[in-house]
């Protein structure tokens, strides 16, 4: 991968600002420069590398699950530029404005909105090519195939001429219908149009646009060319016209010579006898110079093509218009308030939202109940309390979905929202699947937790699904309470779940914490949340739901007991 180091995709754009483009600062790009394409996992969070949301919240939260949501991208490009942005979301408050009024921009004018919607469906019908160009393994041979994909290969009959020739089209065609598009006004906009436009003025663009000359193992555009010193010029091509002029020049002469000097000997027929010989090493000849071409044109010309950052930023700016565009077709498929909340540049993370919707279950249920989020400077640390089955983690997820939502620029289902954009995002859950030897589940647990607390900024979100578990009630009643408390004074948004109402109440009287519980009517939760504490568990009601209450176990005692044959469950 090329690990991009710039600020500014266009350094010609004076009037736009640095701050109108992602800064992709150790990120690679959309574009390998290696020999295989990008796929999704190469964005995937790993333990030494991630950016605002770590290993461990990305499967807490269901990423996975949200980018299969909201992913509307017509271009493997846009679905890869998506990816990125769900995995290192912007933490940039005025570049994330700027984003939002490029899609505002998009929504309210129909003829650019058009246009970039046709701009999209041509590089998503051949952007397959550049990538066969980029990528391809020529085999040999005169004939072109399909694509063969074993193990990430792409493997290809033929020398590559044909790959040659459409990507480099490809690339041409980017930038001509680019200039095409109408003029945006937003300066996010302004940026990616014109740096795909701006791709033009670049040496490996007059190369891919060609000709291409050949000079001691260098190539040469037409305006690097000495205007008057002849050197060949690469056609891709097989059947080479002035090899194949010559050949059959030389075939004539050759006929005409003994058809002049020996006619009384009959030696006119040697002539015949000679091209009948060499016309069959012909074709020898030419899949000779197509393995030359190959090897010493294509090959190296295509390493340019991949390790130039120009192309990259090009083929990622494409990229970024089909993610706005795919933020707009998500909209369209809701039949919910959509809104892009409103992004604040605060030293301390906030998020306020009006009837917050889960963005994976708002289809899946119709009477899907609509929550607040009020994460502010009076409610940072917010304590969620109720039984289990009444909506507290679907809560906690709706939160960090609708932050990542934001937070890469898209809308959102609920009817108003303004947000400061986070530096880390973390999402704590039990995890008995991974304990360490000697420390058990608390210990397991409680590293997570310090690791948590100490990359904690004020402009982070955590979520804490329960707290000090697998220790007594007196040894977690004071860890909780100076682990929380900790939170509270690094002033980052906290969250936890808990069924420990004496927290709670100790927390309470000293000032400290928003506390919601979840609401329940005659027939069980009603997925609301409201103020206060819950000090009932209803466990007898979720035990009864799944046939194992007090009366289920005496009922299977009594059977066993009278001798009779228990129901298996």
């Amino acid at each position: 991968m090329i690990s991009a180091d710039y600020k500014d995709m266009n350094n010609s754009s004076n009037n736009i600002s640095e701050a109108t483009i992602p800064a992709t600062r150790h990120y690679p790009f959309i574009l390998s420069n290696g020999e295989r394409p990008t796929l999704l996992e190469a964005f995937r969070p790993t333990e030494s590398d991630y950016g605002a949301i770590d290993p461990k919240t990305y499967a807490a939260i269901e990423a996975d699950k949200l980018f299969d949501k909201i992913n509307y991208t017509r271009t493997e490009t846009g679905r890869l530029y998506l990816y990125r942005s769900m995995v290192r979301p912007l933490a940039d408050a005025q570049l994330l404005q700027h984003k939002q009024d490029a899609l505002r921009e998009i929504a309210s004018n129909v003829q650019l909105r058009e246009s970039f919607e046709n701009y999209i469906a041509h590089r998503a019908r051949y952007e397959h090519t550049l990538k066969y160009l980029l990528y391809g393994e020529f085999s040999g041979g005169l004939t072109t195939d399909v694509p063969a994909e074993r193990t990430g290969r792409l493997e290809f009959g033929g020398y590559g001429y044909l790959q040659y020739r459409e990507g480099t089209r490809y690339a041409v065609e980017m930038v001509e219908d680019a200039k095409g598009l109408p003029r945006p006004e937003s300066r996010y906009l302004c940026s990616i149009v014109e740096t795909i436009q701006n791709f033009e003025q670049s040496r490996i663009y007059q190369l891919m646009r060609g000709p291409v000359y050949l000079a001691n193992d260098k190539f040469k555009t037409q305006s690097e060319k000495p205007r008057f010193l002849p050197l060949p010029r690469f056609r891709p091509s097989i059947f080479k016209w002035i090899p194949t002029l010559v050949f059959f020049i030389a075939m004539y002469v050759i006929m005409l010579f003994f058809e002049i000097m020996a006619p009384e000997l009959g030696a006119s027929y040697i002539g015949y006898g000679i091209m009948l010989l060499t016309v069959p090493v012909f074709p020898i000849v030419l899949l000779a110079m197509g393995a030359s071409d190959r090897d010493a044109v294509i090959y190296p010309l295509r390493r340019q093509f991949r390790e130039s950052e120009d192309l990259a930023k090009a083929v990622e700016a494409v990229g970024m218009l089909d993610e706005l565009m795919s933020f707009l077709r998500y909209r369209q498929t809701l039949n919910e308030v959509m809104v892009l909340p409103q992004v604040w540049d605060e030293p301390h993370h906030l998020l306020i939202v009006a009837d917050a919707k889960n963005p994976l279950l708002i289809n899946e249920k119709l009477d899907y109940v609509a929550n607040d989020i009020t994460l502010d400077t009076a409610g940072r640390l917010l304590i969620i309390t109720g039984p289990n089955s009444g909506g507290k983690t679907a809560y906690c997820k709706t939160i960090v979905q609708i932050q990542l939502l934001g937070q890469i620029g898209c809308y959102i289902p609920a009817t108003s929202a303004q947000l400061v954009p986070v530096e880390h995002l973390y999402y704590q859950v039990p995890d008995p699947g991974q304990l360490d030897a000697g420390i058990g589940r608390f210990g397991h647990e409680l590293k997570r937790t310090r690791e948590i607390f100490f990359n904690t900024t004020p402009r982070s979100l955590v979520v804490l699904d329960e707290l000090s578990e697998g220790t007594t009630f007196e040894e977690k009643m004071t860890l909780s309470e100076y682990i929380l408390k900790g939170f509270h004074h690094l002033g980052a948004s906290t969250l936890l779940v808990t069924h420990n109402h004496e927290l709670c109440e100790r927390l309470q009287s000293e000032g400290i914490g928003r506390y919601l519980q979840v609401e329940f009517a005659a027939q069980g939760p009603t997925h609301r949340l409201i103020d206060g504490i819950s000090k009932v568990s209803h466990a007898d009601r979720v035990a009864s739901a799944i046939g194992f209450s007090r009366e289920d176990v005496e009922k299977h005692i009594e059977k066993l007991l009278s001798g009779a044959r228990p129901e298996a469950e």
